[in-house]
């Protein structure tokens, strides 16, 4: 089999992987090895691939196919999410386009349509992950509305609720208009935002007036012609319709004037009391709080404390209600447009400021979340709070990198009951059934069939039919079947002793971002020790953002997120995943930049091109020559020395340095290094001996690269020996030793032998001599690096080494550690050029050092500056003054020449 004269990575790419899934080499089933398991973050059924998913999913791809070079039984499911309210909102936006509206349709009709989109568009991200190279068990895709996902996510409902973690109950929700469904605490971002603080009237009620009084000599007191009026700032005006009283803080002493007073609300013309509670911030705005129970968590407090009534001026799509009596229907932004006019306009408005304060807005549709009062599901959780901090504390579970524990910790610590329940037919529907008692009462049940729920209802109701069953319609927040995820792709809630999930669970890494780190992670671990009582996975490796190269993060609005496709199709998917992985650090922003994907695909090239260099070697049963010797004693070390150190970056999941490490030892020692140590002059062959260890060490190096670089590496792997049919690089378990102390001085003693070459190399370039001109080496005194001549000479070019015991005049010296070198030069350079060039610098570096002994004759900067300063600014001055004298010496033996 020909090696192509280019590498094409199209070519490549679609032939290996077809080849791997034809020979299920991802395939994974229980067996006497260690596993080693991974489950995919499910993306959205209907999503396509980001440059998030790259990121991510090449990190999986590089811990999977590591762990199957290291003989494991690697193991990674993959499988995509239903994204209750994304999913729902499309296919609403599709129906609209075809002039159907949602309420037109029964639920069931519904569901067709969503279940049609899905069939539609899902799979399409998993199927973008392959041409990335990711190398899961297809076979396993897992859907989190498929059957096995569905009964376990209902059976666990209603283990939790039997256990009575789950209730129902009347709660301030966080509610979102544009998707019409509530949301947990999660699922909202807080945005700063320029705002305005609305400073209202709020007049003495009429018959009040005459009662007015100063009470403290503090009291702040309004008056105009109408008469006493006290002022509430807010940023919500929309929401006065809602307002059922004002509240003072008793100690407030601006305020005592209007204890046992009633006030009227602007414009409603609604008269509410004065109340009295500690809650008031005194220090904000005037210390008088409009109370609006039905649109505020802390004013719906202060409503049930006081007895008041609740007013729900919104409906559910964000219009003002019949409740409000003033601008029904109309949309909550624009009533807040036009009340403060109207306010205006009626002299009800003190003054309006500009104002910076935080929004919560919907995590999914981007719109401003309102407080609303509602019946809901909610899940208990201080208990799985209690079970999942200290398995993370303790580094039971061991997060990557280290800060999140802190993250994760306050927020365990300020942990609220999670609402569960939202309004969608997008999702599990909840599995609980309202009926009438015997005595007429609303009653509940809760059961995984409905045949079973009549059976319980029964024993409540012996008439109760299963006509009579109204089955709850909300749906489940989608999270709540996304947490089960490492147990349920393994039928672990169904089937809890069954062979694979005691095989595969715990899992081993999560690869996610901290973005969803209480929406997923602390959720998922909860489950795991409820369910397993053990961790879900052992580590988790938080990535960071990808920012494009001036820090913005990615997004389609500014144009600056590029299509992953079409970074393939341009660079390759090694190119790609290596450009990823080069700006990559654990939890840290990638600040990407696309000329890292053109450095990964040169590094393709390089690859490419130093493997038809050796292929295209002839062969001889010469001796191996000495430097050959050397080269190949010295490779097998440093090749030893570079996998520990990459084994010990895995270990810490510095993944990024594990890429650069290997990067270095192929591109520096390898290419730049061995290969030159080894070629054989043009034209000539190479001895067998040092030949098959350069394969060997190529085959070594291929398997190192393999997880980052998966279609090169087995192109070039497939051809290096005659492979069987079905024989693949991801199954070549990678073994290397860890290099002896011996092995150790070798690297350390070529090292110095570099540093020694790249001296010669140096003079070369100083003084203009060809590279094919050979020169010769002085030694000073001793040569400690004797035993290395061999590979000196050929790396430099050299005729001879002779030891001296001085330093000739026509020669240029240099230094290797306490070692010293000449080259002599001769006749080989231009004295008037080379005198007219050390002229030259010798200017630039006495005005240099003029200026350094300058700066500290000056006795306010010696008097003032660090210490660590003007050491530094000395040990300048003696390092030029040094650089001074030797070319002043070389000029005046140039000069007598």
């Amino acid at each position: 089999m020909d090696l192509a004269s280019k590498y094409d990575p199209q070519i490549v790419e679609s032939k290996w992987y077809q080849y791997w899934l034809d020979n299920k080499l991802f395939s994974s089933k229980p067996d006497g090895r260690e596993p080693y398991t991974v489950v995919i973050p499910p993306p959205n059924v209907t999503g396509v691939l980001h440059m998030g998913h790259m990121l991510n999913n090449t990190i999986q791809d590089i811990l999977v196919r590591r762990a199957r070079m290291e003989g494991k039984n690697a193991c990674w499911v993959p499988g995509t999410d239903h994204a209750s309210i994304a999913t729902e909102a499309k296919v609403v936006n599709r129906l609209a386009q075809e002039g159907i509206k949602k309420t037109d349709l029964t639920r069931e009709q519904f569901l067709e349509h969503a279940w049609d989109w899905t069939r539609e568009h899902g799979g399409i991200i998993l199927k973008q992950l392959r041409r990335l190279g990711c190398s899961c068990d297809w076979d396993r895709t897992a859907f989190t509305m498929d059957e096995t996902r569905s009964r376990s996510v209902i059976k666990v409902f209603c283990d939790l609720y039997n256990k009575g973690y789950i209730y129902r109950g009347v709660r301030m929700v966080n509610w979102d208009p544009q998707a019409q469904t509530a949301l947990s605490d999660e699922e909202v971002i807080y945005k700063d935002e320029h705002s305005k603080l609305y400073h209202l009237k709020y007049y003495v009620a009429e018959e009040d007036q005459t009662k007015v009084e100063r009470k403290d000599e503090g009291n702040v007191m309004h008056k105009d012609e109408k008469g006493y009026y006290a002022v509430v700032a807010t940023t919500r005006p929309e929401t006065i319709m809602g307002d059922s009283a004002m509240c003072i803080n008793p100690e407030d002493v601006k305020n005592t004037w209007l204890k046992g007073l009633r006030v009227v609300v602007p414009l409603v013309n609604r008269v509410i009391p004065v109340i009295e509670d500690s809650y008031v911030d005194i220090q904000f705005g005037t210390g008088c709080l409009k109370v609006t129970p039905a649109h505020d968590v802390n004013d719906h407090a202060l409503g049930l404390k006081h007895g008041l009534e609740t007013i729900d001026i919104f409906n559910d799509n964000g219009t003002i209600s019949e409740a409000a009596g003033l601008y029904v229907g109309q949309d909550r932004m624009d009533v807040r447009k036009q009340i403060s006019k109207d306010l205006e306009a009626a002299g009800l408005m003190e003054k309006v400021e500009d104002y910076d304060n935080k929004v919560g807005f919907s995590e999914r549709t981007n719109v401003p979340i309102e407080p609303k009062l509602s019946t809901q599901w909610f899940l208990r959780m201080q208990h799985f709070a209690d079970i999942a901090l200290s398995p993370v504390m303790d580094d039971d579970i061991e997060f990557y990198p280290k800060k999140y524990k802190n993250t994760y910790r306050h927020w365990l610590e300020n942990i609220k009951d999670w609402c569960i329940s939202r309004q969608l037919w997008w999702g599990h529907r909840f599995p609980a059934y309202y009926f009438k008692d015997a005595e007429g009462k609303n009653a509940t049940v809760v059961a995984e069939t409905t045949e079973e729920a009549l059976k319980l209802a029964q024993e409540i109701n012996p008439s109760v039919t299963a006509a009579d069953l109204e089955q709850e319609s909300d749906c489940m927040d989608t999270w709540f079947s996304s947490w089960l995820w490492p147990i349920s792709v393994f039928d672990g809630i169904n089937n809890p002793d069954n062979e694979e999930i005691n095989y595969y669970y715990p899992t081993s890494d999560l690869v996610t971002g901290p973005d969803i780190i209480f929406f997923w992670v602390a959720r998922m671990i909860m489950a795991g020790y409820e369910y397993r009582g053990k961790f879900p996975f052992k580590h988790v490796y938080f990535t960071g953002i990808v920012r494009d190269k001036l820090g913005r993060k990615m997004s389609k609005s500014l144009g600056n997120s590029p299509d992953p496709i079409m970074l393939i199709e341009k660079y390759g998917a090694d190119g790609v995943r290596m450009g990823m992985m080069l700006s990559a650090p654990a939890g840290n922003d990638i600040l990407f930049d696309e000329t890292l994907c053109e450095q990964g695909r040169n590094f393709n090239n390089k690859i490419w091109n130093a493997f038809r260099l050796v292929q295209g070697w002839d062969t001889t049963d010469a001796e191996q020559p000495l430097a050959s010797k050397i080269a190949v004693e010295w490779f097998d070390a440093k090749l030893k020395e570079v996998n520990a150190e990459m084994n010990e970056q895995f270990k810490s999941y510095r993944i990024s340095e594990a890429l650069m490490t290997v990067y270095r030892l192929f591109w520096d020692e390898f290419s730049s290094w061995y290969l030159e140590m080894i070629k054989p002059e043009y034209g000539k062959p190479i001895d067998k001996q040092t030949y098959e260890a350069t394969l060997k060490f190529f085959n070594a190096l291929l398997k190192m690269l393999h997880p980052f670089m998966p279609f090169i590496t087995e192109e070039l792997w497939q051809h290096i020996y005659d492979r069987k049919d079905s024989e693949s690089i991801m199954r070549d378990e990678l073994k290397v030793d860890a290099p002896s102390k011996d092995e150790l001085s070798l690297i350390e003693a070529i090292e110095q032998v570099k540093a020694i070459v790249s001296g010669v190399r140096t003079v070369r370039n100083q003084k203009n001599i060809a590279p094919k001109v050979e020169l010769d080496l002085n030694v000073i005194g001793q040569n400690n690096y004797e035993a290395y001549n061999s590979v000196i000479i050929k790396m430099a070019n050299l005729k001879t080494i002779e030891v001296v015991t001085e330093k000739s005049g026509d020669a240029s010296g240099f230094m290797v550690g306490t070692d010293s070198f000449a080259v002599p030069v001769g006749d080989l350079i231009d004295v008037t050029a080379e005198i007219e060039k050390q002229e030259k610098e010798l200017k630039h570096l006495e005005g240099f050092l003029a200026g350094i002994k300058k700066k500290l004759s000056n006795e306010n900067f010696v008097a003032n500056a660090p210490a660590a300063v003007i050491e530094r600014e000395r040990k300048k001055q003696s390092d030029s003054e040094e650089k001074i004298a030797t070319l002043k010496a070389s000029l005046a033996e140039l000069k007598s020449k």
